[in-house]
């Protein structure tokens, strides 16, 4: 071979590994760097030294044909192989990937590709090698084993040659490798052979360390067989670019499969000296709980220091990591509570930094897409907030409105509603814009759903219709789908609501939909939508809740009825918003009816039923007050009466201010109750009242003291009054401001 092969294997995203790279890379100074990667992607690789990149940021490669088929490779600061390639670029060494390209990769993905391969018929010692080894040394995870012997041990000694003959042993006592992995270092050994040939000076491979043994052996005609493994792959047109990434999906815990369990201490352990790791560590700790408002001295992190070095000892390991960090500083810092260190685990643990990528990178499909639509409608993105008024009545008022609305949909809030929901029977929006760099981020994500801002919102939406479990949150969706002017997704969606609306009989599930239902009704107008193809599934829905009333709202209890109510209650309004025709508000009324009727029906929610039915000119005012002289008659159990009280009048006591038999009846009430029962039931009397401003309450005081034109019937003042009650109110006076011990004894 005219030019020597050194491997490197490394832990993707160790920090440890990084840095005892750069150091090899210093001692070897290799006239090429070859990195574990896409081989197609190499013209892409030298982006990464741009001073304006920022990482983490991720390769992205999708498919030229449908980019909701895509792949990402991400890398931090602390990662081996983006440092691999920042070495190349300062030294003047050629790089390039040499893993298998992703045209190969993405081309099997797809319907007519074969099926994957069984993940659980793949030996452990394949899926996890790191694992293998921790187990072999006694350790109960990988990640612990590999970060005390590579990642944080202050004297490591030789570490790739160490990890190369472990991993040798690994290969040599357990299966060949097969399928992609043969093909992925097949590939990797002709890329090396091909480079070796003509490079002049030793070469550098950085990869994986379980690939480590299979690359050391490869030479200039490449290993025997390596063309047949290669032969036939399927292959696909892509588009490659750089994507910003964020480090809390560097996290295992984002589904990443290389992540690792803590970014943010990974990258602490980059950016600092090893002999100031823990001290550094404990003060950013105490920083974060500071500005929580917590106490942390400075005697607090020595003994956290101290207490750390110790747990270290006591658990075999060659210096603290975070775990013994995390419990020294729970015992020095947090007095113990754990609940109090959470509140900065994930920022000193996982982190919050952002991606970057320089302008002259090409943009993601959606990226691209959403920069063309700020263009368009002259909504550049700024860090600071923004207030943005729309008229819906203009094209370029409804554009932007069905802009960030599709945003949203796609968890992008570029911009918040001031008044969310509060203007959609208007022309006009209230918006509060702030641009964040983890948008970007976002919008890579929702590739799997389309190339286009429309297209991706739409996709979601549907994805979204597939998983909602109730027709209230179909309907939501479909909401939003027609305030985003995504009419595919309406079509789907009220086609879901049909179906799901025919197959149901659940009476809660029915009177939920009507809501946002009775909205894209009687708001599609404002939005330039077509929602009359929903007016005869609303109505439909109507008329199967209200015949599902009576049988619902039996024999339940306190809380079951209280919820019962509310869902009636908002149903009542939808019917009255979407300005039903005739037949179907009789219908509704006919539900209602059915519910004061019947004595099975929770006294709470017949309560609100008479209500509503009074409000809507549906009883008469005498039949009203019969109804509820009869359901606060004496006969009646104190709680049944109460319950029904609390229904009739909860949020609306000011009917009792013009109606004289309403107030009489509950007068009657109020006065045949025991005082037990009335203290009992104070609480209740309260709440019916709170709603009532103070003119309100001095009108109905008016009304039930005769003082004005509507007192009740029969009631007078006390004789004497005038004279009595300045002397009655200075006694109470005089007993409420006095000290407790110069009250008399029988007060």
């Amino acid at each position: 071979m005219a030019s020597a092969v050194h491997v490197f294997g490394i832990r993707h995203h160790g920090p440890g590994s990084a840095r005892a790279l750069v150091a090899a890379l210093d001692a070897l100074r290799p006239a090429a760097v070859l990195i574990e990667g896409p081989a197609d992607a190499s013209d892409l690789l030298p982006m990464l030294a741009d001073p304006k990149m920022v990482p983490p940021v991720a390769l992205l490669a999708y498919a030229a044909d449908d980019p909701s088929v895509a792949i990402f490779w991400p890398f931090a600061a602390f990662s081996p192989e983006y440092q691999a390639a920042l070495w190349a670029h300062r030294h003047g060494a050629a790089m390039r990937f040499i893993d298998l390209p992703a045209s190969w990769r993405l081309g099997a993905i797809g319907p007519d590709a074969p099926p994957p391969a069984d993940e659980a018929a793949v030996p452990a010692v394949v899926r996890d090698p790191i694992g293998a080894l921790a187990a072999a040394a006694g350790y109960e995870d990988g990640e612990s084993w590999w970060r005390d012997v590579i990642e944080e041990n202050p004297a490591p000694g030789p570490v790739f040659a160490a990890v190369a003959d472990a991993m040798t042993a690994l290969r040599d006592t357990g299966p060949t490798p097969v399928g992609r992995e043969a093909a992925r270092e097949a590939h990797m050994r002709r890329e090396i052979a091909a480079v070796a040939k003509d490079a002049d000076g030793p070469i550098a491979v950085v990869c994986g360390a379980w690939h480590a043994p299979a690359l050391a052996a490869a030479t200039l005609s490449a290993a025997a067989g390596d063309q047949a493994l290669l032969a036939g792959a399927p292959k696909r047109k892509i588009v490659a670019t750089w994507a910003p990434w964020t480090a809390p999906r560097l996290a295992m815990a984002s589904g990443y499969g290389a992540g690792v369990v803590a970014p943010g201490w990974c990258a602490h352990l980059w950016q600092t000296d090893a002999a100031d790791i823990v001290p550094r560590f404990l003060a950013r700790t105490a920083a974060a709980l500071r500005r929580d408002g917590h106490l942390v001295s400075t005697a607090g992190i020595i003994d956290a220091q101290r207490l750390a070095r110790g747990l270290a000892a006591i658990r075999l390991r060659p210096a603290p990591g975070f775990e013994e960090l995390r419990d020294a500083a729970i015992a020095c810092f947090c007095d113990g509570e754990r609940a109090r260190w959470e509140t900065v685990a994930r920022t000193l643990l996982v982190g919050s930094e952002v991606g970057h990528i320089p302008d002259g990178v090409p943009l993601a499909p959606l990226l691209l897409d959403l920069q063309r639509e700020q263009k368009r409608l002259r909504l550049p993105p700024e860090a600071a907030d923004r207030e943005l008024a729309l008229d819906l009545r203009s094209d370029s008022g409804l554009d932007r409105s069905v802009l960030l609305h599709r945003l949203v949909i796609l968890d992008v809030p570029w911009g918040r509603e001031a008044d969310a929901g509060g203007s959609r029977g208007t022309f006009r929006e209230r918006w509060v814009l702030r641009w964040e760099p983890e948008f970007a981020v976002r919008l890579v994500e929702n590739l799997v759903f389309g190339a286009t801002i429309a297209q991706a919102a739409d996709g979601r939406l549907r994805a979204e219709f597939g998983k909602a479990a109730s027709l209230a949150a179909i309907a939501e969706r479909v909401l939003d789908a027609l305030t985003a002017q995504l009419a595919s997704a309406v079509d789907a969606g009220i086609g879901l609501l049909e179906k799901r609306a025919a197959r149901t009989d659940d009476c809660p599930e029915l009177l939920a939909a009507l809501p946002p239902l009775a909205g894209v009704v009687r708001y599609g107008e404002a939005r330039r939508t077509d929602a009359a193809q929903l007016g005869a599934l609303l109505r439909r829905i109507v008329v199967q809740a209200a015949l599902g009333l009576p049988y619902a709202c039996r024999g339940l209890d306190d809380d079951a009825a209280s919820a019962m109510r509310v869902a009636i209650i908002a149903a009542d309004e939808a019917v009255a918003l979407a300005a039903l025709d005739d037949d179907a508000r009789a219908a509704w009324r006919q539900g209602l009816q059915a519910l004061v009727d019947n004595a099975q029906t929770a006294a709470l929610v017949a309560g609100a039923a008479a209500r509503l039915l009074h409000q809507a000119d549906a009883l008469a005012p005498g039949e009203a007050a019969d109804l509820l002289g009869r359901m606060l008659s004496p006969g009646r159990p104190v709680a049944d009466a109460a319950a029904f009280f609390d229904g009739f009048f909860g949020g609306s006591g000011e009917r009792l201010i013009d109606d004289d038999g309403l107030r009489l009846a509950v007068d009657r009430w109020l006065a045949a109750l025991d005082a037990d029962a009335f203290v009992l039931h104070l609480p209740l009397f309260r709440r019916t009242f709170a709603d009532l401003d103070r003119t309100q309450r001095r009108r109905l005081l008016d009304a039930v003291s005769g003082a004005g034109p509507r007192g009740l019937p029969g009631f007078a003042p006390a004789p004497g009054a005038d004279s009595l009650w300045p002397q009655h109110f200075a006694r109470l006076a005089a007993i409420l401001t006095a000290k407790p011990q110069e009250r008399p004894d029988d007060e």
